[in-house]
């Protein structure tokens, strides 16, 4: 019997893991499929041999007190492997866990596929020594990486985008309205504050405050906050408790958050609601230190990744100290204003990022790839 280890580290990893879990049942009929696990894999068929919320921190101050946990978690699964012997292993974005993970575990001869390549073309280029010994299969979701990483000694491959797939089907904006109760042409705006804690807790408050100003100027609106397995629902208090917000469940089947506008933290959100064609404002506040040091590294004009492929300002984005209230309601407003031009223009640049993306099914390439893999066998 096959017996496949994979790995996900934080929410956006367990949805995308959760998807090569159902491929890989598919394609590897009898597997076995264990893993760092989160509720979306656990629910797909992966045993969880940790939880995923062991390793969902975020920051230098959450990362240095949770390092004894995380350090513990990493030497059990190691233990674990060198007992059970699964034929490879798929390590699912998470690249400062993952990418160390991944060097320990071939030394102990176990195939590994990282399945969503860090961004070191964003920052920290001099890793690509670190990810060369750290992987036998490279496996991208934005298709200017293959070229990147191959001019670097690291073969990869686009499998596909797993936003641009998941986002090609699922409710139209009526069928949303229909889920939240709400008439077929209410305004809907949506409001997405991140998944992780610190995210939460510095986004959730902001977004209440704005939507409390924008709510009062647009009586006709309504706002929907999507809440992804796992998460904290405590953090969201600020946000769930306003006048008119809606809560919806991220992993009901069908989810698609076609609203009329949204402000999103920055992250993979942003890209979904490109793909989904929804006019949005990219905000981000970070622990000071953290951002003084990201502007130090990341040598990117853009911080969305739609605005990253579109290479130019698509959603406006408004980081730190340019990430305030007022210019969230006033960006908002602007947005949803029928007589405005702001959302028909992003709407415009987004038809491109479809093109770009393709429509391939990234899980599926990733559990033929891993096949592949089982079938060469051992490094060792």
């Amino acid at each position: 019997m096959r017996t496949v280890f994979i790995s996900a580290g934080e929410v956006s990893g367990d949805m995308h893991a959760a998807t090569v879990v159902r491929a890989l049942r598919e394609r590897l009929s009898g597997a076995e499929i264990h893993g760092v696990a989160g509720p979306a894999m656990a629910a797909a068929g992966c045993h969880p041999l940790f939880a995923m919320s062991e390793l969902n921190v975020m920051g230098i101050g959450d990362v240095i007190r949770a390092w004894p946990r995380i350090r513990q978690v990493e030497q059990g699964i190691l233990d674990w492997v060198e007992a059970a012997r699964p034929d490879m292993a798929i390590l699912v974005d998470f690249p400062g866990f993952h990418m160390r993970l991944g060097r320990k575990l071939r030394r102990l001869g176990i195939p590994v596929l990282q399945y969503i390549a860090p961004k070191l073309w964003a920052w920290g280029s001099w890793r690509v020594r670190r990810l060369r010994t750290a992987q036998d299969g490279l496996a991208c979701i934005l298709p200017f990486e293959p070229a990147w990483f191959d001019q670097r000694g690291v073969p990869a491959r686009y499998v596909g985008n797993p936003s641009a797939h998941a986002c090609r089907t699922g409710w139209s904006a009526s069928e949303l309205r229909q889920h939240l109760d709400l008439a077929e042409h209410s305004t809907l705006v949506a409001l997405l504050p991140g998944s992780r804690p610190g995210e939460l807790q510095r986004h959730a408050s902001l977004l209440a405050d704005a939507w409390k100003q924008v709510a009062v100027q647009r009586q006709d609106a309504h706002a929907v906050v999507p809440v992804a397995p796992g998460t904290d629902v405590q953090l969201l208090a600020p946000l769930l408790h306003c006048e008119r917000i809606h809560r919806i469940e991220r992993m009901r089947e069908g989810y698609a958050m076609r609203a009329d506008a949204a402000v999103a933290v920055s992250g993979t959100a942003t890209l979904e609601l490109a793909l989904w064609d929804v006019p949005s404002i990219l905000v981000y506040r970070g622990a000071p230190m953290m951002m003084a040091l990201a502007r130090r590294l990341v040598r990117l004009p853009h911080a969305g990744l739609a605005n990253i492929l579109l290479g130019e300002e698509a959603m406006p984005e408004l980081i730190q100290e340019e990430c305030t209230v007022e210019a969230i309601v006033g960006r908002l407003l602007d947005l949803l204003d029928p007589d405005g031009t702001s959302a028909a223009r992003q709407r415009k640049m987004f038809e491109r990022l479809h093109a770009m993306l393709g429509e391939h099914d990234p899980a599926a390439v990733v559990a033929e790839m891993a096949e592949a893999m089982v079938s060469r066998g051992s490094i060792s």
